[in-house]
């Protein structure tokens, strides 16, 4: 398809030209192309050259960008590359705003390092923001995809990147803070309530090889098979992450939770609560986290704790939080063993709860039925596999010799359809601002969801512990720019 233009001449001897919009097809009679008119634009020295720059406009959204350039380039000149530059020139502005730059150029200041590993250490962090790919890739991406702000030629040894990732791991925790005081005072954030939670993530190594980091453990990622680290994130209310911790696959989260409140104690934390799932809940732990003043909200299992079953029984009225979510207070022990929990009710997951109930139900009589017809050894193995079903085995005892299903535990466990146990230490929170913190943990879970799917922090091929922390701390550093910019920005 092209334009063609054709003369016509005049009575007067006058020349006029028109425009067309032809093309070639083929005339089978006479063996030969020929031109066909799709549309007449109209004479050359009439012509709407406005409508014809909007149709070029609407036809060059259909191209590459370096197609289209091309197609655009005065005669003579010609398309050479193209590399995007809005999405690294926002994350450098973020990077020097919020302190990152000046932190890691201060204390390679005073190491006599040179100044480019600041620069070194952005393109990685950009990298991982914006087309997370490995370091020797990153290498040629920042060379030759990407536009850089003051980043010049980089060579072609990756080596350059990791020596700036271990520079960067040995000013983890002057970084780490310079950074969280700039975010805090930048979005004026409300520092006094942390949330906090782990995840785990593998390495992409043979099964057998294990180190004194990466260890095999309970996988949140469901690779028992694969060793693995555990990640830790400290998190504002308004989703901002402030810190990183990295610990062995198969480190507990009880313990973790007391290191890491004695980190943040240097950080002029005052009057902090800490917001934690069941996992971190322990008698000993609730007593270390008030410590100096500080309090909790905790996740409490539901089936589990003499405590938290007499919490649940206990009769109360609920009040509406907002809709979809009551909450009732109810209050155990007295004195110093005093415990005041919140007893959370979801309507909406009280019907999803009771319909997987009934499935289950469902399917567990056809079990016991179908067990009845089985002898010797098939019968001993279906009853063992009943008895370790994750779901199906709450609702089953032994009587008379036979697996039958227990109508008490049935009814129990109707009891806490669409409920959630919380306790708090803090007397001043109504019972309402902590069911509503606590919900507040689900943006941990959107940062393990952006760390792992979208940064591409897994899988892991790194071999040294110091490159596996400053790898997991450089995914912190971009997600931090990437929530700082959402933030800002009122959008994702």
């Amino acid at each position: 398809m092209y334009l063609r233009t054709i003369k016509r001449r005049n009575k007067d001897g006058s020349e006029v030209a028109y425009v067309q919009l032809a093309h070639n097809v083929w005339d089978p009679v006479k063996r030969q192309s020929r031109a066909q008119v799709i549309h007449s634009l109209g004479r050359e020295d009439q012509l709407d050259r406005d409508a014809l720059a909007r149709l070029v406009r609407s036809i060059t959204r259909f191209l590459d960008p370096d197609q289209a350039l091309s197609a655009q380039a005065p005669e003579g000149m010609r398309f050479l590359a193209s590399r995007p530059m809005g999405g690294a020139w926002v994350l450098d502005h973020l990077w020097r705003r919020l302190g990152v730059a000046g932190a890691i150029a201060g204390v390679a200041g005073s190491r006599r390092v040179t100044a480019l590993v600041e620069r070194l250490l952005f393109c990685l962090v950009a990298n991982r923001a914006l087309d997370p790919m490995s370091k020797l890739a990153a290498l040629e991406w920042a060379a030759q995809d990407a536009w850089l702000p003051r980043v010049g030629g980089l060579g072609g040894d990756p080596q350059i990147f990791y020596r700036a990732m271990d520079f960067l791991l040995d000013c983890d925790e002057q970084v780490q803070r310079e950074v969280f005081f700039a975010v805090a005072d930048l979005l004026n954030l409300d520092v006094d309530l942390i949330l906090f939670d782990t995840t785990s993530t593998y390495f992409e190594i043979p099964a057998e090889r294990e180190d004194e980091l990466r260890k095999f453990g309970a996988s949140k990622d469901r690779r028992p098979d694969l060793p693995q680290i555990v990640v830790g994130f400290a998190v504002t209310k308004e989703g901002i992450p402030v810190r990183c911790f990295v610990y062995p696959g198969n480190a507990s989260d009880q313990e973790i939770i007391r290191e890491v409140k004695d980190k943040l104690r240097d950080w002029r934390l005052h009057r902090v609560i800490w917001v934690c799932d069941t996992g971190f809940n322990s008698e000993e732990n609730r007593n270390y986290l008030q410590r100096a003043g500080g309090h909790y909200i905790l996740g409490e299992k539901l089936r589990q704790g003499t405590a938290n079953r007499q919490a649940l029984a206990r009769q109360g009225r609920y009040h509406k939080v907002k809709e979809g979510l009551d909450v009732k207070q109810v209050w155990l022990g007295e004195g110093e063993t005093r415990r005041r929990f919140v007893v959370c009710r979801n309507l909406e997951e009280a019907r999803r709860d009771q319909h997987h109930r009934e499935q289950a139900l469902a399917r567990l009589g056809e079990e016991l039925e179908a067990l009845k017809g089985k002898q010797g050894e098939a019968h001993t193995q279906a009853e063992a596999e009943l008895l370790t079903h994750p779901t199906m085995r709450r609702f089953i005892t032994r009587r008379h010799g036979r697996l039958v299903i227990d109508r008490g535990k049935v009814n129990d466990d109707e009891h806490l359809d669409g409920k959630f146990l919380i306790s708090s230490s803090d007397d001043d929170l109504s019972a309402e601002e902590i069911a509503l913190y606590y919900k507040q943990l689900i943006e941990v879970e959107a940062c393990w969801r952006d760390q792992k799917h979208m940064l591409d922090l897994r899988p892991i091929y790194h071999r040294k512990e110091d490159r596996i922390r400053a790898h997991v701390l450089l995914s912190f550093l971009a997600l931090l720019l990437c929530r700082v910019a959402e933030t800002r920005a009122g959008d994702t």
